[in-house]
């Protein structure tokens, strides 16, 4: 009897040591905060209990990405830290886009962005003929510069060629940079883009998601600069 009693105390000792230890790898990854890569619209998570945190908001009880990113669960709270080099798309952005569709009555723009943006007749200068010929107006491959005039709350995007800064791009050359360095690029009250300018003669435009296009006699000596 104390023979059976002694075997089954060792028993119990080593399931409960066996329990452990397949426990606590368990506990240390439930601890560590998950990250994926998603897109605006993304639903990161459907539940009450779960908080947005930077670059995403609540609709209903659904988390929803704001932006193109890796999202980080820390605890009861979901944030996306935004992916380097990848335009962001904000309303009153000045962009360099290009013509990629055109529809019934809008064309297809790719700004640079996660998504091709709008721009329906109603959003250009020009009067447009009902029924009319788009392509009379802006045709596919076309470079605009023009500006974002709406984002929703899952980032579709609209774009507008009324501004009166905005315009059709006719030839010269287009390079790119990262979004993040255009500030830098266009310097204090655009003292850099300025001296650029002067410097080589060209014209030369700066959109906010990092394409520049440049027209000139020096058009790739101002590309390098």
């Amino acid at each position: 009897m104390d023979h059976k009693i002694t075997k089954t105390k060792i028993e119990n000792t080593n399931d409960e040591s066996v329990k452990a230890t397949d426990t606590k790898p368990k506990t240390e990854k439930q601890n560590t905060p998950k990250q994926t890569i998603v897109y605006p619209g993304c639903v990161l998570a459907d539940s009450m209990e779960v908080l947005p945190g930077t670059g995403a908001f609540r609709e209903g009880s659904k988390i929803i990405s704001k932006i193109v990113g890796i999202s980080r669960t820390s605890g009861s709270v979901i944030s996306v830290n935004a992916l380097s080099g990848i335009y962001n798309p904000q309303p009153r952005d000045y962009v360099i886009a290009e013509v990629t569709d055109i529809g019934f009555s809008n064309w297809s723009i790719d700004v640079g962005g996660p998504y091709d943006a709008m721009m329906s007749t109603n959003d250009v200068r020009e009067f447009v003929e009902r029924n009319g010929d788009l392509t009379k107006y802006y045709d596919i491959g076309d470079l605009l510069f023009c500006v974002v005039s709406g984002v929703t709350k899952t980032k579709f995007v609209n774009v507008s060629t009324k501004d009166p800064k905005a315009r059709k791009l006719k030839g010269g050359l287009l390079t790119n940079i990262t979004p993040n360095k255009v500030p830098r690029l266009i310097g204090k009250q655009g003292s850099m883009i300025g001296m650029i300018k002067d410097k080589t003669k060209c014209f030369i435009s700066v959109g906010q998601n990092g394409r520049i296009w440049i027209k000139g006699d020096f058009e790739q000596i101002a590309a390098r600069a």
